[in-house]
């Protein structure tokens, strides 16, 4: 018996190699693979009768490197970008799929269409987008997933260079100026190409104080402030694209006012007063108060305070003196007024004789009487 193995007709190939041989297995290695080794491979066994076992094998087409077309570099914001990134030879069709700083891109146009060989296919995916400054310097990249790859997909990359006019924002060192302060307004501005050194002015002029207010890169430093500096600052900043501007109102607060709590205990009395006096460095008066010395206004507010807590310990004692004293009195003449006739009856032996003596009780009686102030 013999064994042999065809496809599509002998095997006549310098690139099949006959690597083991015998009555019951016949072995041959393909080197150099190709699209047209892809077919049916027939092993038959002449015994009595003729045995026969097939095979198909399918050869998988490996999609070229990925290219990306249709980059320039750099690119103005606002500009309309479409990139597209081909691959060709993968059989199946390849998947292409498009990324930005390792962010998938979902809104792209796929296409395919099959090669002069008629076996594999050239597939290509396109992505448009408009540029942006947030885009600048991110990475584009096109990936090329097959089953043929081994899970090591194919990469194109692009970094974006998008040029832009400058953004420019002012930042106060404080929210509240106020005179005497100093302030640092800072001129934050982005761009690219960088912007040139910004430039300060004042109420659409040029500083008015220079050795006050100095400029050191872009920061306004003003010293000393005083009510000659409120006004409108701006910031300007220029590229070779164009340029932008921020500006800033400084308004000077006179110094702020204080708010002192004080507490006093007047003596004699258990009341609490508390008050709040409100401070200014304003317009100086008469009853103007240091706000640098707190201790010279309790000083100052303590006396009226006694004043008025010993005028009123003084009243809500004298009223509870005369309280005391008026229930002394109506204690003292409080008491059970006999009637006349039960005056007389008092020592009378029998009734008789206890009308005799009321009678003469009432003769005294008109004679003494009582009056009651």
């Amino acid at each position: 018996d013999a064994c042999h193995i065809y496809h599509c007709g002998s095997l006549r190939d310098n690139r099949i190699e006959l690597l083991r041989a015998s009555w019951h297995e016949l072995t041959i290695r393909v080197t150099d693979v190709s699209l047209s080794d892809e077919g049916q491979y027939t092993c038959s066994l002449f015994t009595m009768p003729v045995k026969t076992s097939k095979a198909f094998l399918t050869v998988l087409g490996v999609p070229e490197s990925p290219q990306i077309s249709g980059f320039v570099s750099p690119v103005m914001e606002g500009d309309r970008m479409e990139l597209t990134c081909k691959t060709s030879g993968s059989k199946p069709a390849a998947d292409i799929r498009w990324f930005k700083n390792d962010k998938e891109v979902k809104d792209v146009k796929y296409s395919k269409e099959e090669d002069a060989n008629r076996k594999t296919f050239t597939v290509s995916s396109t992505m448009v987008f408009k540029a942006d400054r947030n885009d600048d310097g991110a990475v584009v990249s096109c990936r090329v997933d097959h089953e043929s790859l081994n899970s090591t997909p194919q990469i194109a990359m692009q970094v974006l260079e998008i040029h832009y006019i400058p953004s420019v924002k002012i930042i106060p060192s404080t929210p509240w100026p106020e005179e005497g302060q100093s302030i640092t307004l800072i001129c934050e501005s982005k761009g690219k190409p960088l912007p040139d050194p910004v430039l300060w002015t004042k109420d659409g002029g040029e500083l008015p104080d220079p050795e006050r207010m100095v400029v050191n890169g872009r920061e306004l430093n003003i010293n000393l402030l005083n009510k000659t500096d409120n006004g409108t600052y701006r910031c300007e900043a220029e590229n070779s694209i164009g340029l932008n501007s921020a500006e800033y109102v400084l308004i000077i607060h006179d110094v702020s006012n204080i708010l002192l709590p004080i507490t006093v205990i007047p003596s004699l009395t258990t009341a609490t007063v508390t008050t709040t006096v409100a401070l200014t460095s304003t317009a100086p008066s008469a009853t103007a108060i240091n706000t640098r010395d707190p201790n010279t206004l309790a000083g100052q507010s303590v006396p009226d305070h006694a004043l008025i807590g010993g005028i009123v310990a003084v009243v809500v004692f004298v009223t509870l003196c005369s309280i005391i004293l008026l229930g002394r009195y109506l204690a003292r003449h409080k008491g059970t007024y006999l009637t006349n006739e039960a005056k007389g009856a008092e020592d009378a032996p029998d009734a008789d004789t206890a009308i005799i003596n009321a009678e003469g009780s009432q003769v005294n009686a008109e004679e003494k009487k009582e009056y009651f102030i």
